[in-house]
């Protein structure tokens, strides 16, 4: 218990010794024993910390919980520093001990074959979103879509990294992170057939609900890869305007499409680009684009002058 620094009076003996009893929430008189207040909040210390040693010493909570780590994050480490929470070094006849806790926490942390397969997996995920540069939001929701997965036993027969990678493309098109299945599959190591594969048997059976992807959303990132200016994306957004009230986009691939716009547009703002550079950029052949390109001239009645 803590003493009490304002000068606060028994009600009944009026003694000034008075003690919070943080665990209990409750403000004891410590002559008679009488409960004056419960329910009591813990303000805590002095949160603002002007350091990283400050930081850590104010520091009440652990990590928040997170489902990209097997266990979630709530496990007990035992940390590699040979020193306590107060920051003193643990004597040499400790040390053995301390060892083989850290072993055996590292045993019992990773125990059945879901649990090992999670690690693995989560990891893998972690690895890829990291080089996609995913946002936490597609983390979490891919590393849930393939715990489901996991726990109803749909990875049996499939390689970890195809699973990984199809929960990951479901994860950005819940989340609306326009990520093609090629870049997809190209940061999982696999083909967009086998990826593809997964997403679908995934969606199937685990009952996700995802919307078809838009042309607008790849737009903006296509144009900033292939370092056009603002006015082309622009006329990007005006052409596919026009072909989605004509429903010209039913039916085609929405990265082809925002292919094919980018191209007619850089043309009409001078800011012309070849349609291998733009397949390159978009991870769709030449002939995709060539195809779009043409329907989209014919039908929206666009004069291109080559």
């Amino acid at each position: 218990m803590q003493k009490v620094e304002e000068t606060v009076r028994c009600p009944e003996c009026g003694s000034t010794h008075i003690s919070n009893d943080y665990v209990r929430a409750e403000l004891v008189c410590e002559s008679c024993g009488l409960v004056i207040d419960d329910g009591l909040i813990d303000q805590g210390p002095e949160w603002r910390a002007f350091d990283k040693e400050q930081r850590e010493k104010k520091e009440r909570t652990g990590a928040p919980m997170t489902y990209t780590i097997h266990d979630k994050g709530l496990s007990t480490m035992v940390g590699w520093g040979n020193r306590d929470s107060y920051g003193r070094s643990i004597p040499t006849k400790n040390r053995a001990q301390i060892y083989r806790l850290r072993k055996w926490q590292r045993r019992t942390r990773i125990s059945g074959t879901i649990e090992k397969n999670l690690a693995v997996a989560l990891s893998n995920l972690n690895r890829m979103s990291s080089s996609m540069g995913l946002p936490r939001t597609v983390r979490e929701t891919a590393a849930m879509i393939y715990r489901k997965a996991a726990l109803k036993k749909l990875t049996r027969g499939r390689t970890i990294g195809g699973t990984v990678a199809a929960a990951l493309y479901s994860a950005c098109r819940q989340c609306g992170v326009p990520r093609t299945l090629g870049e997809i599959a190209n940061v999982a190591g696999l083909s967009k057939i086998e990826v593809g594969r997964n997403h679908r048997s995934l969606a199937r059976k685990l009952g996700l609900r995802m919307t078809p992807p838009s042309p607008r959303e790849y737009i903006s990132r296509f144009c900033n890869k292939l370092g056009v200016s603002g006015d082309v994306q622009t006329k990007t957004l005006e052409i596919l305007k026009e072909a989605t009230d004509q429903e010209l986009t039913s039916g085609r691939g929405p990265v082809g499409v925002a292919a094919a716009s980018i191209y007619i547009a850089a043309i009409l703002c001078g800011e012309r680009r070849t349609q291998f550079e733009i397949a390159e950029v978009t991870g769709v052949t030449e002939v995709t684009i060539r195809n779009r390109y043409k329907e989209l001239v014919r039908k929206l009645d666009i004069e291109i002058t080559l």
